[in-house]
């Protein structure tokens, strides 16, 4: 159980720099076209991060032949500190807050719709492996 805990956190930790990374690289990016900050590093990290899941999982369910704590380690620690809705909900809040009441709306639906799109796009990827 408590190796099982330190994948986790460790995956975790590795998830969480490499978001902070995309994130901050993403957010200096749009700053090259727009005034205000746009949460372009977020979004990279949720459509990817649904891909990965996604991918992984269907492989996972495919090929029995991996341990647990590697499942754990990838699916929990690293993509569940590597993508997150929280990061999500403050940039549409942020968004709206700033009076970019349209691109609030198209980032809610494009990061839902393509999150999910991504995810069954892994799953099915996996499928015949």
């Amino acid at each position: 159980m408590f190796s099982d805990l330190f994948l986790i956190f460790l995956g975790g930790g590795i998830g969480s720099a490499l978001r902070y990374l995309i994130t901050v690289l993403g957010e200096r990016s749009m700053a090259y076209f727009f005034e205000k900050p746009h949460p372009l590093g977020t979004f990279v990290v949720n459509i990817v991060g649904s891909f990965a899941i996604g991918l992984l999982y269907g492989y996972f369910q495919e090929n029995n032949n991996f341990s647990e704590s590697l499942k754990l380690f990838l699916l929990v620690g690293f993509l569940g500190g590597f993508t997150t809705f929280s990061s999500f909900s403050l940039d549409t809040f942020k968004l709206v807050q700033s009076g970019e009441t349209m691109i609030a709306i198209f980032y809610i639906v494009a990061s839902i719709v393509l999150a999910l799109g991504f995810t069954y796009f892994g799953i099915k990827l996996t499928s015949n492996l």
